[in-house]
């Protein structure tokens, strides 16, 4: 037993400086990549994963197979995030061929208000981002539509912006159909749902910091309700497209209610895929033949209104096999990095600065924060993170939740605040406005990690892994 153990570990501990490495060559492959060659993210990951597998075993003498076998298990760690993934293209599908994301949409856009615009933006954009679990879908649709309404209102763009953002990642991580609601608590070693309930704490707090900053800031600027004519005509078409009806939004109830009753993550997304397929074809009339080209390849709007028309063709299986590649070439880079022992490094070197549960958290977050300013990606602020501090977490008897919130409240909500993340790139091109000009409108994101470190530091919703129920925790 002992030789086999020698076989599996590193023989050379890393240094801080080779270590990092491999971090820099993310940030300097995903620069070129977004500025000069226009690619995806996916092949310098790969790239970047092969110099730290290079850089493990030629430098540090570690075994391949050793190296090939943290990758597997870095992937298996987050396969429920990888099989939710695909399960929320074919929700997302079905909801909108069964009518219910465009029912939401509807009934939503009834509650705008001219005297009221960017609370009532706030809420809409929620409701939209939380259903479709998109925060770039919300931005590059709806949130192009806010921003033509607010400007014929004379409000600045920068502040409907800023409020479109905050509106669209409070979705991205509070949805359960959002890849990064999935990824954080998989990394972390917590459920989908243990995961939810415990960010509501300080979501929900950030959330009514910004419902009160925004609406201070509205009582500046003043609408009519003639300006508002393209509300009008959105939910004319919404009408013309599909069978428009508030009993759609029950199944939105009920998803809450799985919640609610924590009832595991994929039985509870079957179930609302399924919920989805029966109002497709007994309301909105769809033929079997239909629903499965759907599933498969997304709903396809014709309508009219090219805003509806782009915010209504998506879902289905395959439009997800991008963001689950995506998990996959990230799971390996990370998989190398913490079987060479090079994660550990950076985070012991980190970890000295981290002195009781807040030291930790507040360390965790601002982590998270690092990496989204090196590697310029999200889903690298969580995986990357989450495998440095999930071990001592442990240690300190901390839940999981607390990790897989604080990856999100510093991760998560931070990516589309700074200027090269591929979040950024996507919010200002989206609506037209710079990522420096809108962030300072940007109230949630701003506050929910301020939230964050307020709650570490009193205590308040830090939870005990011993206090957890045993379902909560995935080993």
């Amino acid at each position: 037993m002992k030789e086999n153990t020698k076989a599996e570990t590193v023989q050379k501990k890393p240094g801080l400086l080779l270590s990092l490495i491999p971090i820099v060559s993310v940030f300097i492959f995903l620069y070129l990549s977004l500025t000069r060659w226009g690619l995806d993210i996916h092949i310098p990951l790969i790239f970047a994963a092969i110099i730290a597998a290079f850089i493990a075993v030629v430098c540090l003498k570690c075994k391949w197979s050793d190296i090939e076998k943290g990758i597997i298990e870095s992937i298996c760690s987050a396969m429920q995030a990888i099989l939710i993934a695909c399960l929320i293209g074919l929700i997302v599908g079905s909801w909108i061929a069964g009518g219910i994301v465009p029912s939401l949409v509807y009934y939503g856009l009834k509650i705008l208000s001219p005297k009221f615009f960017l609370v009532t933006c706030l809420l809409v954009c929620s409701i939209v981002s939380v259903t479709t679990g998109s925060s770039w879908t919300t931005a590059g649709t709806l949130g192009v539509a806010m921003l033509g309404i607010g400007t014929s209102m004379g409000i600045p763009p920068a502040i409907t912006a800023g409020c479109v953002v905050s509106a669209a990642y409070f979705g991205d991580k509070m949805s359960p159909f959002s890849d990064t609601t999935n990824l954080a608590p998989a990394v972390a070693g917590t459920t989908l749902f243990a995961h939810i309930r415990h960010m509501m704490y300080t979501a929900g707090t950030s959330y009514v910091i910004a419902i009160i900053g925004f609406m201070f800031i509205n009582m500046k600027y003043s609408g009519s309700a003639e300006q508002v004519t393209q509300i009008t005509e959105v939910s004319a078409a919404l009408r013309e497209e599909f069978i428009v009806s508030p009993w759609l939004m029950l199944p939105l109830v009920i998803l809450l209610l799985l919640i609610y009753f924590k009832i595991p993550a994929i039985p509870g997304l079957v179930a609302s895929m399924l919920i989805g397929v029966i109002c497709a074809v007994t309301v909105q009339g769809n033929d079997i033949a239909t629903i499965g080209k759907v599933l498969s390849y997304g709903y396809e709007c014709n309508s009219s209104n090219e805003m509806l028309a782009e915010l209504f063709s998506k879902g289905g299986l395959q439009n997800m096999m991008w963001t689950v590649s995506l998990i996959l070439c990230s799971l390996t880079f990370g998989g190398v990095m913490h079987k060479s022992g090079m994660l550990e490094t950076i985070a012991a070197s980190l970890l000295k600065l981290a002195k009781g549960t807040a030291g930790l958290i507040t360390c965790t977050g601002l982590t998270a924060v690092l990496v989204n300013l090196i590697c310029g990606e999200q889903y690298l602020s969580i995986l990357i993170t989450g495998k440095m501090y999930k071990e001592e977490f442990e240690k300190r008897d901390l839940a999981p939740q607390n990790l897989s919130r604080t990856l999100e409240d510093f991760g998560t909500i931070t990516s589309p605040l700074i200027p090269w993340t591929t979040c950024a790139v996507a919010m200002s091109t989206y609506l037209g406005v710079s990522t420096l000009e809108y962030l300072p409108y940007c109230i949630l994101n701003i506050a929910n990690p301020i939230v964050a470190i307020i709650f570490a530091i009193t205590g308040f919703t830090i939870r005990k892994r011993s206090q957890v129920p045993a379902e909560d925790i995935v080993e």
